[in-house]
């Protein structure tokens, strides 16, 4: 796969001339029109996204296709990251004609490696960019394709790795089209033969090279599901319950949700404020993939939901101190190792920084989309999403969850049946485990206590968000918000101690701060944070009983037992913000069988059966 180049020759002719080569090599608007027509879904996968023409060819073709399906995947691989500046360089010609190319341009994200999922034209297409290496992406992709554009540099890899078709077959949905652009005749043989092996049958007539999937094995995809069945039980209205509302209500689900409260975010995301920032380790470890894409895709959902000001917060940046030499040497070290670009993160000395500030703080990284928001914000405005998709009932505790037939019923302590539906998801944090079905899932609550400081003297003028061992936010109705403690216990009052805690990570982020503060006096809010053992979210079906002692070594995640129709998104520590969105989008691909917005390997991480599976490894090396 070549690499895209910053010098793209933007000529109108040139722009004319790669659309005609692309309408007479690639899958273009009749051919695509034939297959999908009347679809409600569709899915391609282009392996080489260049400068998004074919996307936005295919786009229009969409757009003035009255048959066409309801909504378009298109996924699209690059090898390297392309820049906004880039982009808009490539599609000046036509954006300001092409409705897609100027709603691309807007969106298009920082370029970071990973995954990107932008919704154009009003959600009916979801474009997701698969940003690294395409022989390390390509194999961990999450989808049923019904057509694929390979390019002719395709080509030279599927000879050179026979092992590619089949990792094609996988992802082929029946009768899927797959289209290869360019190649010599020798080479196209050659394909023709390693993609037969695998189940494509080749269109003897069609120059340049067409197949069709149709293997002489069954072969089976995740089947949509029928709009009878869009019904689902959601317990729990903080940021995850709220955020898979808006999600499956996007959808066209019909949807119960249950809350103990009389409103949303009064437990773990009901703090006054919280900060928002992606994570960064010199390795990418999980943690730090998961929370970049998360990052990056809750700013996609909260402009969806009408974004700011309607959201009460800003997105005023945020800087990362570091905690200690050893911790300002390591951002440092992966500031050079990654060389992010400035729209997304910063690396700033002590000086640099404590100029932007105004006030000395120490190295760090500066996030300048980052800043902080109020929860409670963010669950109203996505449950508002809803619309007439969701039924509150707010004040009515479910106790109790039992299967009837193929439908859950949720009950009070009193008995009644609050709400009845194929599918409940808990969504609910430390009150899931009252729930039988849920009891042995591996979570801990921890304490989290927030100060709450008036905003006086230079607290009162913070340009940005601070973080640190703690946070502190910018001035919101008067208050600061600093915190939050960490703490192995039960006790829901306010302590004085935990307030002590919470002051010296402020003289942590600002060593110069000189502030006198009788500690006895502060208020503040306390809350329980819900925590896997692993400390990553549990998105997905729940494992059943029987799920330990199913598990071996050798087994698949996909091959332990489930709760038919019982899902899990749990866990979110104090990242509820920005995992909720993407876990929400991830529950709601897995519930629908539409391609998932990151790799398999990612999505594994997540898996609640996890820890069964990571149990029987252990024991068998034990």
């Amino acid at each position: 796969m070549h690499p895209i180049t910053p010098s793209i020759d933007v000529s109108q002719a040139t722009v004319a001339s790669a659309a005609e080569r692309l309408r007479a090599q690639l899958p273009a608007a009749g051919e695509l029109a034939g297959m999908w027509q009347q679809r409600e879904r569709f899915v391609i996968l282009n392996t080489d996204f260049g400068d998004g023409l074919h996307f936005l060819l295919t786009a229009a073709a969409l757009r003035d296709d009255p048959n066409g399906p309801q909504q378009l995947h298109y996924l699209a691989l690059l090898s390297q990251p392309l820049s906004r500046r880039q982009l808009q360089a490539a599609l000046a010609p036509l954006a300001a004609t092409a409705i897609a190319a100027a709603e691309l341009i807007a969106q298009w994200p920082p370029a970071v490696s990973g995954y990107h999922r932008l919704f154009l034209q009003q959600q009916r297409i979801v474009l997701t960019l698969i940003v690294g290496d395409p022989a390390l992406t390509l194999p961990q992709i999450g989808a049923g394709i019904d057509a694929f554009c390979l390019t002719n540099t395709t080509l030279s890899v599927l000879g050179a790795a026979p092992y590619l078709p089949r990792r094609l077959a996988r992802l082929a949905a029946p009768q899927a089209l797959l289209a290869v652009d360019g190649g010599t005749q020798d080479e196209q043989e050659s394909v023709r033969r390693a993609l037969a092996s695998a189940g494509f049958i080749r269109d003897e007539q069609s120059t340049p090279l067409r197949a069709r999937f149709a293997p002489r094995w069954q072969h089976a995809w995740p089947r949509v599901v029928p709009h009878s069945a869009r019904r689902a039980i959601v317990i729990g209205a903080g940021l995850a319950g709220s955020a898979v509302c808006e999600s499956l209500a996007l959808r066209g689900w019909q949807l119960d949700l249950i809350e103990t409260h009389d409103g949303p975010a009064q437990e773990a995301s009901g703090n006054l404020a919280g900060v928002y920032m992606p994570a960064i380790s010199r390795d990418d470890n999980p943690a730090a993939r998961l929370t970049r894409q998360a990052y990056l895709f809750a700013q996609q959902v909260w402009a969806r939901i009408g974004g700011f000001p309607q959201l009460r917060g800003a997105r005023c940046g945020i800087l990362q101190v570091a905690r200690d030499p050893e911790q300002a040497a390591a951002f440092e070290q992966a500031a050079r190792h990654w060389h992010y670009p400035d729209d997304y993160a910063q690396w700033l000395d002590a000086d640099q920084a404590s100029a932007r500030l105004g006030l000395r703080t120490g190295s760090g990284w500066y996030f300048p989309d980052g800043g902080w928001l109020n929860p409670a914000s963010v669950c109203e405005a996505m449950l508002r999403a809803c619309g007439t998709c969701l039924t509150r009932h707010f004040g009515q505790g479910a106790t109790t969850l039992q299967r009837i037939d193929d439908q859950w019923q949720a009950l009070a302590a009193d008995g009644r049946v609050l709400a009845q539906a194929p599918a409940v998801i808990l969504a609910n944090g430390m009150g899931a485990l009252q729930f039988m079905q849920a009891q042995t899932l591996p979570l801990t609550a921890l304490r989290g206590q927030v100060t709450h400081l008036p905003a006086t003297g230079v607290l009162s003028t913070l340009p940005f968000a601070l973080c640190g061992d703690g946070y502190l936010t910018p001035p919101a109705a008067g208050i600061v918000s600093l915190g939050a403690s960490y703490d192995d216990d039960h006790d829901p009052a306010l302590r004085v101690q935990s307030h002590l805690d919470n002051l010296h990570k402020l003289q942590q982020m600002l060593p110069a701060l000189s502030m006198t503060v009788d500690a006895t006096t502060l208020v503040g809010r306390v809350g329980f944070r819900c925590v896997a053992a692993d400390r990553l979210p549990l998105v997905g079906a729940l494992p059943d009983s029987g799920a330990r002692q199913a598990a071996t070594a050798d087994c698949r995640l996909a091959d332990l037992p489930r709760l038919p129709g019982l899902h899990g998104l749990l866990g979110y520590a104090s990242r509820g913000l920005i995992w909720s969105p993407l876990a929400a989008e991830l529950l709601a691909c897995q519930m629908e069988g539409e391609p998932l917005p990151m790799g398999r390997d990612l999505a594994a991480l997540l898996d609640p059966a996890r820890f069964a599976l990571k149990a029987a490894r252990k024991s068998d090396f034990s």
